[in-house]
C-alpha cells in the first residue's frame, strides 16, 4: 500500500522554506524530502517552479538532471 502524498498547497511558509532549502542542497534526495514532508519528486518540482524565479528554477533542474545522470542515489 502506497502512502498518500501531501499537496504543496497545504504547507506552511516555514515548511515550504525548509523544502526549498532541502531541494537546493546537493546532499538531500527526493526520497528524503518524501520521508520528511510527504512530497514526491513531481510535487517538489512544482513547488520549486512556483517559488523560484524562472532562471533559478531552470538552473536547479539542470543541476538535478546532471546528478541523476551521474549517480543513481542523487535526485
Amino acid at each position: 500500500m502506497q502512502k498518500q502524498e501531501k499537496s504543496s498547497a497545504t504547507l506552511s511558509a516555514e515548511t515550504v522554506g525548509e523544502i526549498n532549502q532541502m531541494a537546493l542542497s546537493d546532499h538531500v534526495s527526493f526520497e528524503q524530502i518524501r520521508a520528511l514532508h510527504g512530497l514526491g519528486p513531481n510535487a517538489v518540482q512544482a513547488l520549486m517552479k512556483r517559488e523560484l524565479k524562472r532562471g533559478s528554477y531552470v538552473a536547479w533542474r539542470k543541476r538535478v538532471r546532471a546528478f541523476t545522470q551521474r549517480r543513481a542515489f542523487y535526485k
